[in-house]
């Protein structure tokens, strides 16, 4: 069986909607440059006047999947703006506002959201206008009709990104609605140079949804490990909880995953490794970056049998043949850009992680344990500021 997403077949079943959604990803970002490049004036209209304050605050928020995006873009953003630029998760949001809020400075949420719907996305937006005098807020969501975009549609300080329609994921797991979103806001200040970058993106991609990685990914699901940590610095550490997050979920929790830097991992998240374990390093395009996560990899390669350390990298220099997974064309990427294909790795090593295991990936909690949608979340009411909150 090969991880190739080209059509979907009876080697997919159960996983049909996952599988067409990670080989659709190309597209979809082709799609998602047309649509940033005719709203272009727009959108600069839009975020003009905040930019232009010294003082603004870009707070970038989500659940889960979503929040990881804001963690892959802030560094790059935070840069190419000059201002201040922080990745805050909508549960942090909702639990705690006073602490997410605690200054009363110009804000831009931008809010990345699959569907819109989720309690917390819609109240870490109404959170933030209680909390703060001034706050804008760009919605980056794939579904035009949820909530959150309907809410922010005519409000003059919003303004709504609207990703593909087909990028609203049908599968358990946000695969094509991740990358079209973190795409966007790389796009949405300037992040990736236009249409030539975003076709060098999605060249890559297609280089793996079409057979490129075919026989390294088998080769690791065929060691069939129990657990299976991903490390990455930087921009990469979001792109490495986001990858962990993809196993857990595609295979119904029967395969443990791990995210960490690769400094960090040493600092005790080192005593899950074992004999079952593999390891992925996503290594950095930036030279100063990149030595800490060589290092980390000749350490774990030292250390763990013969093919239990993968590294996935832009380039191959300082890097063996053997065991590692080139993004082509990504080698002088900014490591959020080199995110965006770099993923698809860890999408198909998920996916047939599941499928090895019968697992459906298209809904691999079929008695509803975890949901597409978050359920079961009560919103509390907030008191005032100052007040007693015991």
């Amino acid at each position: 069986m090969t991880t190739t997403t080209d059509t979907p077949t009876s080697r997919h079943e159960g996983a049909e909607h996952t599988v067409a959604e990670i080989g659709q990803q190309p597209r979809m970002w082709r799609e998602v440059g047309r649509i940033l490049a005719d709203g272009r004036k727009e959108l600069d209209d839009f975020l003009a006047p905040f930019l232009a304050r010294e003082d603004l605050r870009i707070v970038l928020t989500g659940a889960g999947t979503s929040a990881y995006a804001g963690r892959i873009v802030r560094g790059v953003l935070a840069r190419r703006t000059g201002r201040r630029v922080d990745a805050v998760a909508t549960t942090d949001i909702v639990s705690d506002p006073y602490g997410s809020f605690s200054e009363d400075v110009p804000t831009l949420l931008v809010s990345f959201a699959r569907s819109g719907d989720s309690p917390e996305s819609v109240a870490a937006a109404e959170l933030a206008g209680r909390c703060l005098s001034r706050v804008g807020h760009l919605i980056i969501t794939c579904n035009s009709e949820g909530r959150l975009a309907r809410e922010h549609a005519a409000d003059p300080g919003a303004h709504v990104l609207r990703m593909p329609a087909a990028s609203n994921d049908r599968g358990f797991a946000m695969t094509s609605s991740f990358t079209s979103m973190v795409l966007a806001s790389l796009l949405a200040f300037g992040a990736v140079d236009g249409e030539a970058e975003v076709e060098t993106l999605a060249k890559a991609a297609e280089h793996l949804t079409t057979g490129g990685l075919d026989e390294g990914i088998e080769a690791l699901v065929a060691r069939r490990p129990e657990r299976l940590v991903y490390l990455g610095s930087g921009a990469l550490k979001g792109l490495a909880e986001e990858s962990a997050l993809k196993l857990l979920e595609l295979t119904g929790g029967a395969v443990v995953a791990l995210a960490e830097s690769s400094l960090g991992f040493r600092h005790g998240p080192k005593a899950v490794l074992d004999d079952r374990t593999a390891v992925l390093v996503y290594v950095s395009n930036d030279p100063y970056t990149r030595a800490y996560d060589l290092d980390i990899l000749a350490e774990l390669r030292a250390g763990l049998p013969q093919g239990a350390v993968i590294a996935v990298a832009g380039r191959p220099d300082g890097l063996p043949e053997d065991g590692t997974w080139i993004v082509p064309g990504t080698g002088d990427a900014e490591d959020a850009a080199l995110a965006l294909p770099a993923v698809v790795c860890a999408q198909l090593l998920a996916l047939r992680s599941s499928l090895a295991r019968g697992i459906p990936s298209d809904n691999p909690f079929p008695s509803g344990e975890v949901n597409r949608v978050v359920q079961g979340v009560t919103l509390h009411p907030l008191p005032e500021r100052g007040t007693d909150r015991a």
